[in-house]
């Protein structure tokens, strides 16, 4: 079966369908249903082979995209969206009731915010409503002003604590409706954001959170800060509601200006409020990094965009390899749902990264799926279109041809953990967090410490926390005030620990099926025991997340042992992920109750020991037996030999 789609430069191209996952753009600007919407036209011109977003490069502009003809079923979310006005109403009105909820179209839309609606689910007798913000920090990063504000605001509108989240953001708890305001605007006003934290969009940009002054990682931390504004809503909703209007933003450079409005290949809306997004926005979230080579604490292979600094031998960036097709979500019990690692689509100079970030963007928000919410993640798209059509498509909203990746060196996972100089004389500290989750002495230290010292932290994709620009003599003294408050230097934190990350599940997560962060201490434990009872030694660990239910936030499916939760103190079990992030797990076995995680590790552990080869990871082991071997030596396992 094929699909005839109209270029807008007049050009008739014919693409196969994927009979498995069916694709269509939404054109909702035509939507009878909102008439104001009618003014927002996609623009399409052809354009003359000398055009391209970068007059130095040699390439020469491809054609302009085809663009299908036909539309398909829209989800609920989707309807919500084109009504919205741009992401307003209803939430508008929703917010200046009494209930201490919003209704289901709001919850849609405050997402978009940075909030989602929630309720403790271990209460009986009714539901008490709050809602969680989540800020959005490009590379992580944490002004002064705004750390010391998050902490207030934990404290007097929160439930005392703050979360360092995957995505190096904060989340803070607990806030309830009539808060909200208050709570947004203070966050706004002291260098802070929440827009576009969660939603149909762009979500925040990750990049390595070591202050490092090199070439490569500055470049890298620009870079995300570009892209994190390149794909920022522009048509105010966000200020709008929480700040009556005014304008916070600071000046844009004008290359992601330019990059934003430039419609050479047709990609924009024209006079439309929202240039890339338009009224319909991305048909689900959409996640970057931005890394460089070596360096992979940004877990780059699970991104929708990974983007890598690529160097000449004199040390001096010259472009980006670039990498397409990550994701974690998936569905229990549903084959067609599954985690991806991203792969590579090819290699960029650097002036042309934020044109071919923005042509990938556009080809997700013009194909990618809006009938069904479970396929919509631009993995799906391009699982079934595969990657030589997806890279095609792309080039036409480019403008030119991807050159082939650059050879890169081998992964590691950097936890920039303890005392590291940035190179300006300066020192950072980079502490572990467990679970992300700072409150009682450990944030009323780090609080002191930050504020004395006027410290600007960032936070890892790790969950942990950087502390920033320490001068030599104050090592010392800030050492001894955090190894007091349990906030240790890395070799007095079990390595364990060091590499473990869980989400939030209970009790506010509503998608939660079973524990996580509240689970996670004792299985950490029990897993020493297992090491030592097996003979490992101290030093030795294997990646261990949890999550409490299949949609990954907190990335199981790259772990050495992922715990996916699958029902009431219920796991489903992965093996195969790798220390570096680079290669994904598989799905070992379902529904292992906790309390009997020894009967299915013990053994692996006990084999992995005495079995593998050398310098052989526990996921390497588990990959390189085969499940059916593993399963094998589970049952035949007789226990520690005297």
């Amino acid at each position: 079966m094929s699909s005839s789609f109209r270029a807008p430069a007049g050009a008739a191209t014919v693409f196969s369908t994927d009979q498995k996952i069916r694709l269509g753009r939404i054109d909702a600007l035509r939507s009878s249903h909102s008439g104001f919407l009618g003014r927002y036209v996609r623009g399409g011109v052809s354009v003359p082979q000398s055009a391209s977003s970068s007059s130095s490069s040699p390439i020469q502009a491809v054609s302009t995209p085809a663009k299908p003809e036909t539309t398909t079923k829209r989800s609920k979310v989707e309807i919500i969206k084109e009504k919205s006005n741009f992401i307003r109403y209803p939430l508008n009105e929703e917010l200046l009731t009494e209930a201490p909820n919003v209704n289901e179209s709001a919850v849609q839309l405050i997402k978009f915010h940075g909030s989602y609606q929630q309720y403790n689910r271990e209460e009986r007798g009714g539901r008490s409503y709050s809602f969680m913000l989540r800020t959005k920090n490009p590379s992580g990063k944490v002004p002064n002003q705004l750390y010391l504000t998050m902490d207030d605001l934990a404290d007097e509108f929160g439930i005392g604590t703050l979360r360092l989240t995957t995505r190096q953001t904060f989340q803070l708890h607990g806030v309830i409706k009539q808060n909200l305001k208050t709570v947004m605007s203070s966050i706004i006003r002291n260098m802070g954001s929440t827009l576009g934290a969660c939603g149909d969009l762009n979500r925040n940009v990750l990049a390595p959170a070591a202050p490092y002054l090199k070439k490569d990682y500055l470049l890298a931390q620009e870079t995300a800060d570009n892209i994190a504004a390149l794909l920022s809503p522009q048509s105010g909703f966000y200020y709008d509601m929480w700040v009556d209007g005014e304008q916070f933003m600071t000046a844009e450079p004008p290359e992601v200006v330019k990059a934003r409005n430039d419609n050479s290949h047709g990609t924009n809306f024209v006079n439309s409020p929202e240039p890339i997004y338009g009224t319909q926005f991305l048909p689900r979230k959409f996640k970057v990094a931005v890394t460089v080579p070596t360096d992979n604490s940004v877990d780059l292979l699970t991104n929708d965009i990974g983007v890598v600094v690529v160097s000449d031998e004199n040390g001096e960036p010259q472009g980006f390899n670039l990498y397409v097709g990550g994701g974690m979500g998936r569905t229990h019990r549903m084959e067609s749902t599954f985690a991806r690692l991203a792969e590579p689509i090819g290699y960029v100079p650097k002036e042309d990264i934020l044109y071919a970030v923005k042509a990938i963007v556009v080809t997700q928000r013009e194909h990618g799926r809006r009938d069904d919410r479970k396929y919509s993640r631009m993995k799906y798209l391009i699982s079934s279109w595969g990657i030589e059509k997806f890279r095609d498509v792309v080039e036409q909203y480019y403008g030119k041809k991807f050159e082939p990746s650059r050879d890169l060196p081998e992964w590691e996972f950097k936890s920039y953990l303890g005392w590291h100089e940035q190179g300006d004389g300066a020192w950072f500290c980079g502490l572990h967090v467990d679970s992300g989750r700072v409150g009682g002495i450990m944030k009323k230290t780090l609080r002191e410490v930050i504020e004395k010292y006027k410290i600007d932290v960032r936070i890892t994709p790790n969950q942990n926390i950087v502390l920033c620009d320490i001068k030599t003599e104050w090592k010392r003294p800030i050492t001894t005030v955090l190894a007091q408050a349990g906030l240790l230097q890395p070799e007095f934190v079990d390595p364990l620990n060091q590499t473990a990350m869980a989400c939030p599940a209970f009790p506010l997560c509503p998608l939660a099926i079973t524990e996580a962060e509240r689970g996670i201490p004792s299985i950490l434990k029990r897993v020493r025991a297992m090491f030592e009872k097996v003979g490992l030694e101290y030093e030795e660990s294997v990646v261990i997340r949890v999550t409490g239910c299949p949609n990954g936030c907190a990335r199981p499916y790259m772990a050495e042992l992922g715990l996916v939760g699958d029902g009431p103190n219920s796991y489903q079990v992965w093996l195969g992920g790798t220390p570096n992030q680079t290669q994904i797990a598989r799905s070992f076995m379902d529904k292992v109750k906790v309390h009997d995680l020894e009967k299915i590790c013990e053994p692996l552990f006990y084999h992995w020991k005495h079995e593998r080869q050398t310098k052989e990871s526990f996921g390497e082991f588990a990959t390189r037996m085969g499940f059916e071997k593993l399963k094998e030596l589970i049952d035949t396992y007789k226990g520690v030999s005297q």
